[in-house]
């Protein structure tokens, strides 16, 4: 499994934004502890996309047995406690039973950074894009093709339709219509995002989230949050970091465990002074505890 980041920057890379300026430097984190936490926590009862039981993907190899029986659940509380400073949104789909296991501020709005990526992704395939160049941008999160695709596609309004179409109703074009990576998002319409890649979307997309490379186009580690703490089961993600308008942003998203069972996006806000290692692994350790 491997990923990647980006170029064309709202200060940061590989879940940087789209309307000039410099990459900022990228700290490589640290490896983060193991952590397990089994706290109740609140749920979102409705699920956009009906999801039936998956069927396990190309690298979903491993035995069942890796998978846990189900996600532990989380309370708002235990999340802070692993965010002393700064912000952080959860939610976890087992699209097994069909039920959310996790809902932290679900509905908390955060600049995306890369996973605008995703919807970029959808409006050029849908377009008759290059699948190849599409799969790139993905893995290697590169922030020029999706400043070339941004301007190419429709720019804002490829926000706002595929918005529209997946029912998402936290999710903005960015105010700035140049930057991309300033586009609103909100942990529940992430877990809606991966809901329709994984039943509707072209298997492009999921491929090239399976094939993330450890490090961005801009040589920033993306492999915190999801990667660092799936513990041997399958993955697939999109990754997204930023900084600083104000704060320093890190985002980690995805599938977790045979036939991709759990959907899981953590959304976070680090203040500035936090650098990206240790933000990274605050990341990590919330998705440790959310996985179990």
């Amino acid at each position: 499994m491997r990923k990647l980041s980006g170029i064309f920057l709202v200060a940061g890379g590989g879940g940087g934004g789209g309307g000039g300026g410099t990459p900022a430097r990228h700290d490589v984190p640290a490896a983060p502890a193991p952590l397990a936490v089994a706290e109740p926590l609140t749920t979102m009862s409705d699920s956009p996309v009906n999801t039936p039981t998956p069927t396990p993907g190309k690298s979903a190899t491993p035995s069942k047995s890796a998978a846990p029986e189900s996600a532990p659940k989380v309370e708002t509380a235990e999340l802070d406690r692993l965010m002393p400073s700064g912000t952080a949104s959860a939610v976890v789909f087992d699209r097994q039973s069909g039920a959310t296991t996790a809902s932290v501020r679900a509905e908390r709005g955060y600049t995306s950074a890369s996973l605008v990526k995703l919807l970029i992704a959808l409006a050029v395939l849908d377009g008759g894009g290059p699948t190849a160049s599409v799969q790139k941008m993905l893995s290697r999160s590169d922030d020029e093709l999706a400043s070339r695709f941004w301007s190419a596609y429709g720019g804002p309004a490829i926000v706002t339709r595929w918005a529209t179409k997946l029912g998402l109703t936290g999710t903005r074009p960015p105010a700035d219509p140049g930057r991309w990576g300033d586009t609103r998002i909100t942990a529940r319409d992430v877990v809606r995002i991966y809901q329709y890649l994984l039943e509707h979307a072209p298997g492009a997309i999921m491929a090239a989230l399976r094939d993330a490379t450890e490090r961005g186009s801009d040589g920033f580690r993306q492999y915190f949050g999801i990667p660092d703490a799936a513990g041997g089961r399958p993955w697939a993600v999109k990754q997204g970091w930023s900084c600083c308008r104000p704060t320093r942003v890190l985002h980690t998203s995805g599938v977790v465990g045979d036939g991709d069972r759990y959907i899981v996006v953590v959304l976070s806000e680090h203040p500035a002074s936090v650098d990206y290692a240790a933000g990274s692994k605050r990341v990590t350790a919330i998705v440790t505890a959310l996985l179990g």
